[in-house]
């Protein structure tokens, strides 16, 4: 039951990539490869070696450059300025300084379904007694949702990857390219596309995932091992 999603939007829309302009200018917005994980990174937690070529994946675009002076270059070119400004909208240059790292911060997960209230689960995740992060009802339509904060500088197609096991065998991965977003105040929002839950006594139990956030150069901002259930009903709520 392996898929894999890519969303495309416009650019200047929320979580949007560039536009053909733009590619010109990603090469002086890039990174070094590196990972720096804010959360655990148990390869045996999970259940089973997940094969992982995100760093051999990292797209090598050039030096770093803080985000003041990737404002100030080629700013006689026109094309270039006005994706610049629909990029960057509003920024306060205050805010940033000359850092060169940008700084990507998943704040939460939210568990969107019209069959209860959302369930909103700060990251990282608290398990419960039973050691789950949460619980899923089998056979139920849901949507998750994540939160996060960019600063500093510009973050290049920031994706999403998710992978599931039921007793140590891989039953789902989910790859998701969110886009490219600069630094603001207020925290991103990424809705993902609905799914459904397996359904049946078998599908019940506990299951173990893997949820990273990475750039283009390979950079970890989040990278998370949990546990959590599928049951046959939804938890009563706290």
């Amino acid at each position: 039951m392996e898929k894999e999603e890519q969303k495309e939007r416009k650019p200047g829309e929320e979580g949007g990539e560039p536009s053909e302009a733009s590619s010109e200018v990603e090469g002086k917005i890039s990174r070094k490869p590196s990972c720096a994980s804010l959360a655990s990174n148990d390869e045996d937690y999970v259940g089973g070696d997940e094969e992982d070529d995100d760093e051999k994946r990292a797209v090598l675009l050039g030096p770093q450059i803080a985000l003041k002076e990737q404002i100030e270059m080629d700013k006689d070119d026109e094309s270039l300025r006005k994706w610049k400004e629909q990029l960057l909208g509003s920024i306060d240059l205050n805010e940033v300084g000359e850092t060169l790292d940008p700084d990507v911060r998943i704040q939460d997960l939210t568990i969107l379904t019209s069959e209860r209230s959302d369930l909103v689960l700060p990251i990282p995740f608290v398990p419960d007694a039973k050691g789950f992060a949460f619980a899923l009802k089998d056979g139920s339509r849901y949507r998750l949702k994540f939160s996060f904060t960019v600063s500093n500088n510009i973050v290049s197609g920031l994706r999403y990857t998710n992978t599931v096991w039921k007793t140590g065998m891989k039953v789902d991965s989910t790859k998701v390219m969110l886009g490219t977003f600069s630094p603001q105040k207020e925290p991103y929002t990424y809705e993902l596309e609905e799914e459904t839950t397996p359904g049946g006594y078998f599908a019940r139990g506990s299951y173990s995932a893997r949820t990273k956030f990475v750039d283009d150069d390979g950079k970890c901002y989040l990278d998370m091992s949990y546990y959590f259930e599928i049951r046959k009903d939804w938890p009563t709520p706290a």
